[in-house]
């Protein structure tokens, strides 16, 4: 039976009911809204990307979505304080066309990065964290320079070891720790310098989704369309999918790479 958006609602509203919870469906933009009656906090998440997901793997789709769903209304309900935290702050990598505020329309302390991608904050809260917005951190007596610095240095304590793949001549590493910070180390220049003295061809680097990092030596032009065809093989299958777009790396430099049939980029 085909999977649409109204059937997904309706088995998601089933596994998601609870005291103290509203369900508004707008069938028009395909997106269901879960609230806390008693907060009035809720989260709105969007049903066409997981539809074709769903299609695949109903099962882990569903699971995955109420698992979120029910963290982030944890989250939302709980009082949280950055008291003796600073261990854990950690920056987060999401696209650009992620939210700047969050659902009470307080903006999120952010900093830009690539075209595609953009800085976040958050405090990790153990199975899930919380994205630090600019008025929580004032409240808790802190500013945005020591935010940044708790982020970078928890940032480069994280395990980085990465598994390796050779693919038509190329060698394409992979950082998937599912620590729920994978994407956030292409940050840690630190780490990237170094896997730069182990590569031979030219270092492209992707974040297509918020538990992956991949580093690519691409020593022939075939090796820039396989490393396109595994960024979007995992943009579309990541719970937080970031960008499908690559990155050449060079001097601490992050450039976009616009991969056309089998060419190499600015041939």
């Amino acid at each position: 039976m085909k999977m649409t958006s109204k059937k997904l609602k309706d088995m998601l509203i089933e596994r998601l009911e609870e005291t103290n919870r509203s369900f508004v469906y707008n069938a028009k933009e395909e997106t269901l809204r879960i609230e806390n009656t008693m907060t009035k906090k809720g989260i709105t998440i969007s049903l066409s990307p997981l539809v074709a997901k769903a299609e695949v793997s109903k099962e882990a789709v569903i699971d995955e979505t109420v698992y979120y769903v029910n963290e982030a209304l944890q989250v939302m309900g709980s009082d949280h304080s950055l008291n003796q935290q600073e261990a854990n702050i950690y920056p987060v990598i999401r696209s650009t066309s992620f939210p700047t505020s969050n659902q009470d329309g307080e903006t999120f302390m952010t900093e830009e990065h690539t075209a595609e991608t953009r800085i976040y904050y958050a405090l990790d809260l153990g199975t899930t964290y919380r994205l630090l917005d600019i008025n929580f951190i004032e409240q808790n007596g802190w500013k945005p320079e020591m935010v940044k610095h708790s982020a970078a240095s928890n940032l480069a304590k994280l395990y980085t070891s990465a598994k390796s793949e050779s693919v038509a001549g190329n060698v394409f590493y992979f950082v998937s720790t599912k620590d729920g910070y994978d994407a956030s180390k292409i940050l840690n220049t630190q780490w990237l310098e170094k896997m730069r003295t182990s590569i031979t061809g030219e270092m492209a680097v992707a974040v297509p989704h918020g538990d992956v990092c991949i580093i690519a030596d691409i020593r022939n032009n075939t090796g820039y369309d396989i490393l396109a065809q595994m960024s979007m093989s995992f943009f579309t299958s990541g719970h937080v999918p970031i960008t499908a777009l690559s990155f050449l790396y060079n001097d601490g430099e992050l450039e976009p790479i616009f991969i056309l049939g089998k060419n190499k980029p600015n041939e």
